[in-house]
């Protein structure tokens, strides 16, 4: 087993966890969205320590490690979690990302080769099947259904979260068509995209402008919740409805004016807690 297997295996695993024990998963979710009270980005940050903590708290054979900001310039990967099977012993790299319903960014190309790579081909509809495989096969493409991100899409107005899996294996293979779009009519974007289409020409996902002077969120590689929904695949069985956790909120309140002999007192509550609902856990 690779360490892409792995991944998927994690996947099938995370999913049945949450089929017989969705109890579980509504908690934690309802518990990170509830930052956005807090702030708009906070939910990120923290869905990486929460998702983290429930893989150790509820996957007996799994072990996460939060890589956290401090290692950034080290990682190899862009991953936010570290997640060691414990029968195998494979180690593999999670992305982790906290989105809207809507567009959805599976990688930076932190160095910025996706787009000139294609720009190269000097064609603005690339429709000939051995090109595209030729492209798809490219070193520069090499991270293409390399990358294992774990999407957490809300619909805050909706109080619903879907925990989806893009489907690299199946997009690369559905690719039919690729076509360099230069403007974004009515949505002011600045800069070019290239779009991959399949054969009933369905959008599948996109890399945006790769120059040095894009920043992290006008380059790399990019999808759509729902335009490209059928290259999904639901770890949560579809949208599951979470509510604000208003009693959080309070805590972390009082937790930021408070000591760490307070913190360290509090701790058995709350082991207490998850314990408790370690008894309710089907297998």
């Amino acid at each position: 087993m690779n360490k892409q297997e792995a991944f998927y295996d994690f996947v099938i695993r995370f999913n049945h966890l949450v089929t017989k024990n969705p109890h579980l998963i509504t908690t934690t979710l309802s518990n990170i969205f509830t930052m956005r009270l807090i702030g708009n980005k906070t939910h990120g940050d923290l869905a990486e320590i929460g998702i983290s903590e429930f893989i150790n708290q509820f996957m007996y054979d799994f072990r996460s490690l939060h890589v956290g900001k401090d290692l950034y310039r080290a990682k190899e990967h862009e991953e936010d979690i570290k997640i060691i099977n414990e029968i195998t012993k494979i180690d593999f790299p999670i992305s982790l990302k906290a989105y809207g319903n809507g567009p959805l960014q599976l990688s930076t190309d932190k160095h910025a080769i996706l787009f000139p790579f294609l720009d190269s081909f000097k064609r603005e509809n690339i429709d000939d099947m051995q090109m595209i495989e030729k492209i798809i096969a490219s070193p520069e493409f090499l991270e293409f259904g390399n990358i294992n991100v774990l999407p957490l899409i809300y619909d805050e107005k909706k109080k619903k979260c879907n925990i989806m899996v893009f489907d690299f294996v199946k997009a690369k293979n559905a690719i039919q068509k690729i076509v360099l779009e230069r403007k974004d009519k009515g949505r002011g974007r600045k800069h070019p995209v290239y779009r991959f289409f399949d054969e009933k020409n369905e959008y599948i996902c996109e890399v945006r402008y790769g120059n040095a002077s894009a920043n992290a969120l006008q380059r790399g590689l990019w999808t759509h919740t729902k335009n490209a929904a059928k290259y999904f695949n639901s770890v949560t069985n579809g949208w599951i409805d979470y509510s604000d956790n208003h009693s959080l909120v309070k805590l972390f309140s009082c937790a930021l004016v408070a000591t760490a002999q307070g913190h360290t007192e509090a701790m058995p509550a709350l082991a207490r807690d998850i314990d408790e609902q370690k008894t309710r856990l089907v297998k």
